[in-house]
């Protein structure tokens, strides 16, 4: 996603108006679609600013909403993001509100709508995995609930929020209308949790961002990376150290290599029940913290580097002619810094 730049605030009253809204599973939550998908997800309507989400359960209980495959636009209202819901009679967990107010909204009704019922399971929180805008402007429409993230993450969210809002306005058209950066409000610590049957950890790592926060359920197999692992689809590197990403990511399949996977929900691109868009994105930084090093030391400047080819077997990922634009234009100049300094 672009790095935003400068922003007017708005009122959060209308998310104030919003009836609360509690959720249950169902009796049975079974899986009701292969982990991978056959098909895209549904385009977003731009004529009535509906986002069609479409949450499908990918393990009992543990449900996922996926975003386009591509990059910011209005025709998919700037829907790039995965989210998704851990719901059970004794509770329930959402995992990060997409990019605007309107998305909250939709994502709540989804969520009734998707054989998750009103009863006795309320939302107890909202989780944002990092402090990227898709990942926390559509906590607007859940102001009745806790609305928790790092507190690193939480920080730079009312630093940039502003930013974001700015440019996710020029980007997304009226798909914003009414929003305004709310950032989550209260700080949780990684750690381990029980929610109805679930076991679920919070472990947090850095590299994407200075805190990258990914959810663990053991007990489905279920595991939300956030921002550590995007598949088909180029990352997005505005916040990123990607010598520290590529540790994080050695030590994140270390994690999950002790964990009965079923199917990993990445932050953009699709859910694969093994460890591809891990590694797949691993390659990925390997090529770009290996081609910016030699680059820097052969004393290219960026005009050059940006002039450099893609790998083929990146050329067909989303966003890879402008993802990786932004790649070089955020990353470039600490390597030409290294290779002086050399």
């Amino acid at each position: 996603m672009n790095i935003p730049h400068h922003c007017a605030s708005l009122a959060l009253c209308a998310a104030a108006s919003l009836c609360a809204v509690t959720l249950t599973a169902t009796a049975q939550t079974p899986p009701a679609t292969p982990v991978a998908r056959t098909s895209p997800p549904p385009l977003a309507h731009m004529a009535t600013l509906d986002y069609r989400l479409q949450p499908r359960s990918i393990a009992p209980g543990v449900w996922v909403i996926e975003g386009a495959v591509d990059d910011f636009s209005r025709q998919n209202g700037c829907n790039i993001i995965n989210t998704g819901f851990i719901a059970t009679p004794e509770g329930s967990w959402v995992i990060n509100t997409g990019p605007s107010f309107i998305y909250g909204q939709q994502q709540r009704r989804a969520m009734q709508a998707a054989g998750v019922a009103t009863g006795a399971g309320k939302v107890q929180q909202v989780l944002n995995l990092n402090l990227h805008p898709d990942y926390f402007f559509g906590n607007q429409a859940w102001a009745d609930v806790p609305t928790r993230a790092l507190a690193g993450s939480i920080s730079g969210m009312q630093a940039e929020g502003g930013a974001y809002a700015d440019n996710l306005y020029t980007l997304c058209g009226d798909w914003m209308k009414d929003s305004a950066s709310t950032p989550a409000r209260q700080p949780i610590a990684p750690g381990s949790f029980t929610l109805g049957g679930h076991r679920l950890e919070l472990v947090r790592y850095h590299g994407h961002t200075a805190d990258d926060l990914v959810l663990i359920d053991h007990s489905s197999g279920v595991v939300f990376a956030g921002g550590l692992v995007f598949a088909e689809r180029i990352p997005t590197t505005p916040h990123a150290d990607v010598p520290a990403w590529l540790a994080s990511l050695d030590a994140l399949e270390a994690k999950l290599n002790t964990v009965a996977l079923k199917a990993l929900v990445p932050s953009h691109g699709p859910v694969y029940p093994d460890l591809r868009g891990l590694h797949q994105t691993r390659d990925y930084l390997r090529w770009l913290d290996r081609s910016l090093s030699d680059s820097a030391a052969a004393g290219l400047d960026m005009y050059e580097v940006l002039a450099t080819p893609l790998p083929q077997r990146f050329r067909g990922w989303a966003a890879a002619a402008t993802e990786y634009a932004r790649n070089v234009t955020h990353l470039y100049p600490r390597y030409e810094q290294k290779a002086l300094t050399r």
